[in-house]
């Protein structure tokens, strides 16, 4: 890997036909990741924001200012950096989280829609901007499925379902199921048979996860039972996610997908160990759940990726413990980068203090991490770009070579 780039200081090149891209956008309020497959199909995974008093003390800069909300700046970014301009193909959201979706929250626009008075927030104030032409849920329209969702502080699971039958209402949005195991959901639209290598694999969503032998296994099962109507589960662990393969290139996305829970028998089962149990190495891993309390030692030590990728939106995410795992060299050998889209200087001094040197320095300063794989899928780069402004700026660019391993 290396950060000298003739790109560097300049403008953000684009995307070319045959490049797999992943644009992971900071807001500082949010997660949301752009992507666009070789043929320039595209699909916006997230688009949250979770701006609520509360948090005030914990957040990270929201950037490039509060004069738009989250939602717009992502979609923002999406015009600029999208070759069909305000038409996406695809809009995921990985789970009812705010920070992925959006809440009713005191910092957004609030009007009223179809004689109802809501918050304009996360993917709501992005659809006023961008088109879609499919949606992904992993439940959506059963609420109770695997157990009643509820609403809580910030109340997402109201805005989200305003969101939802607006859309479908006015402008036609399709919500699709997410289907575990599908190699046929995700697919190339723009060129369908151009690209026999790449493909978007389906691997765990609303609970459940997707075995080597092809089989569904339902991580949750027992633990609902039908007439379960108190508390709130983790929603972490409903997380949808998906391998996508290019070549000899693996990317691993799955949400914020993170759980546990006690056994009878007192032991501690954790759903990343069970996914990570059916899961082979990949290239690039975005980390789960922003870095906090996540990335077992079973998981990391399958994903065994060269480059991390964690998106930030608060002070205390990434971890210490989760940093001794990504940056362990007894779980697999190897060099291997922590990118975050932002770190604060404390948090770096307490990395370096034990040692664990793999974080970018890059990431001091916050920044778009985006993830370019050419034809071929045989190397890659990921950059940093400006997120202070508009400019697209390149920061820093670091090239790798894809794992020559079988697949």
């Amino acid at each position: 890997a290396g950060t000298k780039d003739a790109g560097v200081g300049r403008p953000w090149k684009g995307w070319t036909r045959g490049e797999l891209q992943a644009h992971f956008i900071y807001t500082g309020r949010a997660e949301s990741t752009f992507l666009i497959f070789p043929d320039g199909t595209t699909m916006l995974v997230d688009s949250g924001d979770y701006d609520v008093p509360q948090r005030v003390l914990m957040q990270t800069p929201v950037l490039p200012d509060r004069s738009r909300g989250a939602g717009e700046w992502i979609a923002r970014y999406v015009q600029r950096a999208n070759p069909f301009g305000n038409k996406v193909d695809y809009w995921m959201l990985s789970h009812w989280h705010a920070d992925h979706g959006g809440c009713e929250t005191s910092y957004s626009r609030r009007e009223e829609r179809d004689g109802d008075d809501w918050f304009v927030s996360g993917f709501a104030e992005t659809c006023d901007f961008i088109d879609f032409g499919k949606a992904f849920d992993r439940c959506w329209p059963d609420l109770n499925d695997p157990f009643p969702l509820k609403d809580r502080t910030c109340r997402e699971v109201s805005q989200i379902s305003r969101m939802y039958r607006y859309l479908e209402r006015h402008k036609g949005l399709k919500v699709e199921k997410f289907r575990v195991g599908a190699r046929d959901q995700v697919v190339l639209l723009k060129d369908p048979g151009a690209f026999p290598d790449f493909q978007v694999r389906n691997i765990c969503g609303n609970g459940k996860i997707l075995m080597r032998d092809g089989s569904i296994r339902n991580l949750y099962e027992g633990i609902f039972t039908p007439n379960h109507t108190t508390g709130w589960r983790n929603e972490n662990g409903m997380s949808c996610g998906m391998i996508l393969s290019y070549g000899a290139f693996r990317l691993y996305m799955a949400g914020d997908f993170q759980d546990f829970w006690q056994r009878a028998d007192g032991s501690r089962f954790e759903v990343e160990d069970a996914l990570g149990e059916q899961l082979d190495q990949v290239d690039v891993a975005k980390v789960n759940h922003h870095g906090s309390a996540s990335m077992t030692e079973t998981l990391v030590r399958a994903l065994a990726a060269k480059v991390w990728v964690s998106c930030i939106f608060a002070k205390h995410c990434n971890d210490l413990g989760t940093l001794r795992r990504l940056s362990s060299r007894k779980l697999y050998p190897g060099e291997r980068v922590i990118c975050p889209t932002a770190f604060p200087a404390e948090r770096m001094e307490a990395a370096k203090a034990e040692g664990l040197h793999d974080v970018v320095p890059e990431s001091l300063d916050c920044g778009h991490v985006v993830l370019n794989v050419p034809a071929g899928g045989r190397d890659y780069t990921v950059s940093y770009l400006t997120a202070r402004d508009e400019s697209m700026t390149v920061r820093s660019v670091m090239h790798f070579k894809s794992h020559a391993v079988p697949r």
